[in-house]
């Protein structure tokens, strides 16, 4: 049998379809060997029994409760879960609402460790369905950041500083362990998932590879706050917020592509 190389860490939270979906293209489209650990957030659901009538993946339930309406820390959470669990060389995390929709995506984002011995991160950001012109207009219209430029205002815990997010990025599994990094490091002070263990890394000397949200749209589609929006009494989430999730997921529904694998059951088996 084919050694694996990389775990897929999915997370899972009441989101059957979008998780099916994620699941199933990751399925159809990946050629690299891997394999998929899905840690479910004690959802109780129609997900829960979706997933462990899965025999292809490897399925966890974690069960422990918390007050953070945000849904960050039990993902954060679910993450370290799955990385301690995790004996493949790279660890992925990747959010359950994003699909792949090309043939060789993990092959591809693989070449940047395999030229690269010392490259330890490779991701993205958001990697929001926008066009370039979009990003490239809500750039130039950011007043926010040019003030905060502007007036040099003080950022000691990186707030605004970039990271990979753990929407789609592959981490080698070795080097996170033994610097004993977790997804969960400053979440008390209002970082977000994996953005303090990303700081870690580049502030310890690893090299990492930041990838354009253009670039990785080329392999994967993320329907951003679609969990929260499938799921509007558990999430603070903003009307304007929602309606545009419900919106973009209505039209991401309809793709041809999207749709061939909806209807591909056989993908499950």
């Amino acid at each position: 049998m084919e050694k694996k190389t990389v775990t897929i860490c999915v997370v899972n939270y009441k989101t059957l379809d979008l998780t099916r979906l994620c699941l199933r293209s990751i399925r159809k489209y990946t050629d690299y060997p891997y394999k998929v650990l899905v840690i479910d957030n004690d959802s109780q659901d129609d997900s829960t029994e979706y997933l462990k009538s899965l025999k292809w993946i490897q399925f966890v339930s974690r069960t422990e409760k918390t007050n953070d309406s945000s849904g960050g820390y039990a993902h954060a959470a679910a993450l370290d879960m799955g990385l301690a669990l995790c004996d493949t060389p790279y660890f992925m995390a990747m959010h359950s609402d994003t699909f792949v929709h090309k043939a060789g995506w993990l092959t591809e984002l693989m070449r940047y460790f395999q030229t690269d011995p010392s490259v330890v991160c490779v991701g993205g950001g958001k990697c929001e369905l926008t066009s370039s012109f979009r990003e490239f207009l809500k750039k130039l219209t950011d007043f926010k950041t040019f003030r905060r430029k502007l007036f040099r205002t003080p950022d000691p815990l990186g707030v605004y500083r970039y990271y990979n997010r753990t929407v789609c990025t592959i981490y080698r599994t070795d080097v996170l362990k033994k610097e004993n990094l977790s997804f969960l490091m400053d979440r008390e002070k209002g970082l977000t998932v994996g953005k303090k263990l990303y700081f870690e890394l580049v502030d310890r000397g690893y090299k990492t590879v930041e990838l354009p949200d253009s670039v990785m749209r080329r392999y994967v589609w993320h329907l951003a706050h679609a969990t929260q929006a499938v799921n509007p009494g558990e999430f603070a989430l903003g009307g304007h917020t929602r309606n545009k999730a419900l919106r973009l997921m209505d039209k991401i529904w309809s793709c041809p592509q999207v749709q061939e694998i909806i209807q591909d059951a056989a993908l499950d088996a």
